[in-house]
């Protein structure tokens, strides 16, 4: 009960938690928003002004314009002719010069004031021919001067020095230190070029014209010319500032997408409930969904408001790639049309990315019934691309009657969005190691009998390595029986038994002659045949193999116990009570089907072992004795087995036990002693000595 509660409150974080962050990454926009792109049709019905719009140029035609202004533009200029008075005033002022020597000062600072003075930045500008002319206010009009008589300080100062040529001169001319007074007087006037610049940018933003209430703007089936998408912005943004102050219509926004996404979860979580309630048992089965679900309406959200049509470089089809990985195709296909419904609510068209996503999305559960092999990616990465073209070109050709308004750039982000798919095992790899979850291309890799463990299994173990292989073809046919995980099965029937690597001589399948517990007490034989469950767990945290794997080996006795010296030890201690927990495997029983399958399918295989009559019969009889009396004793009970799996997997082990020991005909020899010509069967070739094996003793044979 405990564990309930704990389970509905994670479970309800994660609704709660998963629900902010989506409405968080809402969008804000005004109801009035429309989805619209220049020289796409208009998708809706006729729009109406519903007030005087004045009409603007597109934004390409006013950067045009305004770039032509800014390159053309000249520059207001003003003369400050007090420059030339505080120059003639410090000549004037300085006593160590000659009556005659200023009078020369004079008229040469007057000569480059009149030419003009500008400084060293501006001199570089007109010698590189950036300004060949400026203008001056004279009279509130502006009049433009050449500049090429201007003189830069460094210019002005040279010219003076050159007119004073004798030493006498020069010594006189130094002495009053024009370097630091020659300051410009022809100087950029900041605010009237700014002033200037405003007048010749009003007319090109402002507006063109007006389209008056209850005019037409646009009709169904419209291109949006540049013009036309002007007239929508600035009608959306007029309703915009209209509605920027209503708090109730914001409150109202937020409880819809609240209310919209809460709704959405809650028909992921009554999936789940309704088709794998065992999931919402397990939380941490549900929060991969969540959280991809949630990554997955995030990023297109942020992609979506970066730039238009971004969102179809999103790839969304790795959402249904993943879960039907970890899942199945079912869950993936559902919970994939939420997330386009969701995502729809941040599209340009909704309409047509949910046509175009649903199509995709759907082609790539097709075509990945089962990812075992990496080529299959690339695969489903190229069935999604056909399906984005094919569903975006028959989505033009429906709305638009024609593909003259098909773009290009979309099917580049199609491909785009091809080869991200293709790259979906980046995220299987963090998903596994995150959730401990395994994909089937683990489960393949781990199959592989060349792997470091099952090779030393072999080479250690052979007669237990040939259990596992032979538990493993049985279980696994069992499994596609019931429609359990096959290739888990497989895996985990490989690697059930990996704990007796640490001590093979003690298990009947690896013994060649004396048998190791002949020495010693059935507790102490009984321990160490108990013990190959918690050895092949260290091998397994060793050989950091998924814990899927690690609950084979852990729950494939359950808490059974080892009867076989369970039963010896009460018979040698008859007035004794003895300690059944000392025989008793630790556990836990079997919380999965394919962790029961191997349990029955682990004792079915050893016991079949020691029979020497192979009718099916008899097969049926072990098979029923060993099953049923598992089930009697509850080992069953927390796996969500039911009553028609376990009659099918009864039928499969029979019919899989019939094949494998099948009899031959034994041929009578002629009467020479020769087998009869033609004869491909040798004599008794059906027969094998099971005449030293326990009936029905699974735990003597280290099970």
């Amino acid at each position: 009960m405990k564990n309930k509660t704990q389970n509905n409150v994670y479970l309800t974080l994660i609704f709660i938690v998963a629900t902010a962050i989506v409405v968080y990454f809402m969008p804000r926009d005004s109801q009035h928003k429309y989805s619209y792109e220049e020289n796409r049709p208009w998708s809706y019905s006729l729009l109406t002004a519903p007030f005087d719009i004045t009409v603007y140029r597109d934004s390409a035609t006013v950067k045009h314009m305004t770039d032509s202004v800014e390159a053309t533009m000249v520059p207001i200029f003003r003369r400050d002719n007090a420059q030339r008075s505080r120059v003639v005033s410090a000549i004037e002022a300085n006593d160590s010069l000659a009556a005659g020597i200023k009078a020369r000062l004079v008229s040469a600072v007057d000569r480059v004031y009149r030419k003009g003075i500008v400084s060293q930045a501006t001199a570089m500008e007109i010698a590189r021919g950036d300004l060949p002319e400026v203008k001056f206010n004279e009279n509130n009009v502006n009049v433009s001067h050449t500049t090429s008589g201007y003189l830069s300080q460094r210019d002005a100062y040279a010219f003076i020095d050159s007119l004073f040529r004798s030493p006498d001169d020069h010594r006189a001319f130094q002495k009053a230190a024009l370097a630091s007074m020659l300051l410009p007087n022809i100087v950029e006037d900041r605010e009237a070029t700014r002033l200037y610049h405003e007048t010749l940018i009003q007319p090109i933003v402002s507006g063109i014209g007006v389209i008056q209430k209850g005019e037409r703007i646009i009709s169904q089936g419209d291109i949006v010319t540049p013009q036309l998408y002007q007239v929508l912005k600035t009608y959306e943004a007029t309703l915009d500032k209209q509605t920027h102050n209503d708090r109730s219509r914001r409150v109202n926004t937020l409880l819809g997408q609240t209310m919209m996404v809460a709704l959405a979860f809650t028909l992921i979580f009554g999936f789940l409930a309704f088709y794998y309630p065992e999931r919402l048992r397990q939380p941490k089965r549900v929060l991969p969904v969540m959280l991809l679900t949630v990554v997955f309406f995030v990023f297109p959200a942020i992609v979506a408001h970066m730039f238009r049509s971004g969102i179809y470089t999103v790839p969304l089809a790795i959402l249904p790639v993943i879960l039907t990985v970890f899942y199945d195709s079912r869950t993936s296909f559902f919970v994939y049309v939420i997330e386009i419904a969701l995502c729809s609510v941040v599209a340009s068209f909704p309409l047509e990315f949910m046509f175009v996503e649903l199509i995709a999305g759907t082609a790539v559960i097709f075509s990945l019934k089962e990812l075992s092999r990496r080529s299959e990616l690339l695969r489903s990465a190229a069935v999604a691309f056909v399906g984005y073209v094919l569903a975006y070109v028959g989505f033009e050709l429906m709305t638009a009657g024609s593909l003259s308004a098909l773009s290009w750039r979309l099917i580049g982000y199609f491909g785009i969005n091809a080869v991200l798919i293709s790259f979906a095992y980046i995220l299987i790899f963090i998903i596994e190691k995150l959730f401990g979850m395994v994909s089937v291309v683990t489960l393949v890799e781990l199959s592989d009998i060349n792997n470091r463990i099952l090779r030393e299994l072999s080479q250690e173990c052979p007669g237990t390595f040939q259990h596992s292989m032979a538990v493993s073809n049985l279980a696994t046919e069992a499994a596609h029986r019931i429609g359990a995980n096959v290739q888990l099965v497989r895996a985990g029937a490989l690697y059930h038994d990996i704990g007796k690597i640490d001590n093979p001589a003690f298990f009947t399948e690896n013994q060649h002659g004396a048998n190791p517990h002949d020495a010693l007490t059935p507790l102490q034989s009984a321990g160490i045949i108990i013990r190959h469950v918690t050895d092949g767990l260290k091998r397994a945290d060793k050989g950091k193999l998924p814990s899927v794997i690690r609950d084979f080996i852990s729950q494939h006795h359950g808490r059974g116990k080892a009867k076989y010296f369970y039963t010896m030890y009460c018979r040698e201690n008859p007035d004794g009570e003895a300690d059944a927990e000392a025989f008793t495997y630790p556990g836990p029983n079997p919380q999965t089907r394919e962790a029961s399958l191997l349990m029955m399918a682990d004792s079915v295989e050893a016991a079949s072992r020691s029979m020497t009559d192979y009718s099916q019969e008899a097969i049926k009889i072990l098979v029923d004795r060993l099953i049923d009396t598992q089930v009697a004793e509850g080992l069953h009970n927390d796996s969500p087995l039911s009553f028609r799996d376990i009659r099918d997997i009864k039928e499969c082990f029979i019919s899989r036990l019939r094949s494998m020991y099948h009899a031959r005909v034994s041929y009578p020899p002629e009467a020479t002693g020769r087998i009869s010509r033609g004869s491909d069967n040798g004599p008794a070739a059906g027969e094998s000595d099971a005449s030293t094996l326990k009936n029905g003793n699974d735990d003597a044979a280290g099970k």
